[in-house]
């Protein structure tokens, strides 16, 4: 397929894939633990797709591709946590 040569189309279908798993998720009322980290893990990746692909930062300096995707990263861990504590 001549579509999917393009990295920002393979980018595009790989989001349009995982807001469909998410939005089913939702729909179906999946919960616990599993799913939210399910979740979070799938909007981890759709945040690194969105950062290195659309925003171009693949070739951008180390620096700010780690400064975004650790920020990321600290964004959902600290919603992990805010999960967790309503569990207790």
């Amino acid at each position: 397929m001549v579509f999917l040569k393009n990295p920002i189309n393979r980018a595009w279908l790989v989001l349009m894939i995982a807001t469909a798993i998410t939005w089913y998720l939702g729909e179906v009322g999946a919960a616990g633990t599993g799913a939210i980290v399910g979740m979070l893990l799938i909007a981890f990746v759709k945040g690194r797709l969105v950062i290195l692909d659309f925003m171009e930062l693949r070739q951008a300096p180390r620096m700010w591709r780690l400064l975004l995707e650790g920020w990321m990263l600290l964004v959902g861990s600290l919603i992990l946590l805010a999960y967790w504590l309503s569990l207790r």
